[in-house]
């Protein structure tokens, strides 16, 4: 009875330092990884995030740029279902770019 315990227990030795070999072979390997990331990151300058601007100006300027978008969609839209030529629709696409600002400027205000 002792032998096969032994047996079983060497076994389970085995196992373990082959799993344990495995194990520090994959943490060599990672730390590697994170070094090598960690000097390429050392060398490339982090990205500057801009918050957005939260206050009542932001918002409401946000809220008035969807609300010219959303129009622009409706035109774009309606030029699309009642103009059957395409030169039609490209005709009020160029007037729309040109004529969006014009608008912005007159309904907003919008000094530059």
């Amino acid at each position: 009875m002792s032998k096969e315990r032994a047996r079983r227990r060497a076994e389970r030795e085995a196992v373990a330092a082959r799993a344990e070999k495995v194990r520090t072979v994959r943490l060599e390997r990672a730390a590697k990884r994170r070094e090598l990331l960690d000097r390429l990151r050392r060398l490339v300058p982090a990205p500057v995030r801009h918050r957005r601007q939260g206050g009542v100006l932001a918002r409401r300027r946000r809220a008035q740029n969807g609300g010219v978008f959303l129009v622009f969609l409706a035109v774009q839209s309606l030029a699309w279902l009642l103009c059957s030529t395409w030169t039609a629709r490209l005709a009020v696409f160029g007037l729309s770019i040109f004529l969006v600002p014009v608008v912005v400027t007159l309904a907003f205000d919008r000094r530059s």
